[in-house]
């Protein structure tokens, strides 16, 4: 399988995004449902690595990827992140990619609060969204999750460590920073969840977690199972942690074409 990288700027309300997209220039584009990428908080397109490629190979869709606003080489984001910042995605950078690459319908693939994002994207565009696959998604704010965020804090308070994000973020890096710790730490988010969003969602959908994962436990995508709307399966991935694309990347290939495949 032949497969071209594209990388293109869309406009979105408060700035560029940068978009690479991984496509069969022979496919039949009328057949082909896209999957759309979304990333964690210190992420962007450079650090989901091969994986696009890969995934594109694995199941014959074209993959699309983008850098947030303020990530990677997207446009510095011009303010800070409130409490509503995850289903604000929907509505802002993804609805603008949406009609700029003429998305009629898709799949959203979100890893950890990405996959929070891909919630509240299916949810929003409940019409066209064919199948919704979070990957170590939080759910809501658990324990687990702000001692993981604390420890992560402590660990980059270390001399040189905010440089290791220059490489992705350029200047950027310590707003970046910023947006996931301060953001989820804040006394508002504490209440935050993906609830009413998930009761909205009305495709299949697919919860993929580790139970070793240090930023939530297992009950996140029972969570999102339970509560979508649509037909759901959680699927934990055992002795693996918050990047099962890496720890696991052959069980979560076969793991989401097979999913695909049997719609």
């Amino acid at each position: 399988m032949h497969l071209l990288c594209e990388d293109m700027r869309i406009a979105a309300p408060d700035g560029r995004l940068f978009v690479r997209r991984w496509r069969d220039p022979d496919a039949d584009d009328t057949a082909d449902v896209p999957i759309v990428l979304l990333h964690d908080s210190l992420g962007c397109v450079e650090l989901w690595r091969d994986f696009p490629e890969q995934l594109a190979r694995a199941t014959g869709r074209t993959v699309v990827a983008y850098d947030r606003l303020g990530f990677g080489q997207s446009d510095p984001h011009p303010g800070t992140l409130d409490a509503g910042f995850v289903r604000n995605e929907a509505r802002t950078s993804f609805a603008a990619l949406r009609d700029a690459l003429r998305l009629d319908r898709f799949v959203l693939f979100g890893h950890s609060v990405g996959g929070g994002m891909a919630v509240a994207c299916a949810a929003h565009f409940a019409d066209a969204c064919d199948a919704l696959i979070t990957e170590s998604a939080q759910a809501f704010v658990e324990d687990r999750t702000v001692r993981g965020i604390l420890d992560a804090k402590q660990a980059f308070a270390r001399e040189g460590q905010v440089d290791r994000l220059r490489k992705y973020h350029d200047d950027k890096a310590p707003w970046v920073l910023s947006a996931w710790i301060d953001t989820w730490l804040a006394p508002d988010f504490a209440q935050w969840n993906l609830d009413d969003d998930l009761r909205r969602v009305r495709c299949r959908v697919l919860a993929l977690h580790g139970d070793l994962d240090e930023y939530g436990s297992v009950e996140h995508p029972r969570r999102i199972a339970s509560l979508a709307a649509g037909p759901a399966r959680a699927v934990v991935l055992e002795g693996c942690g918050h990047v099962p694309h890496r720890e696991r990347a052959g069980v979560v290939f076969e793991t989401v074409a097979e999913w695909l495949a049997g719609a």
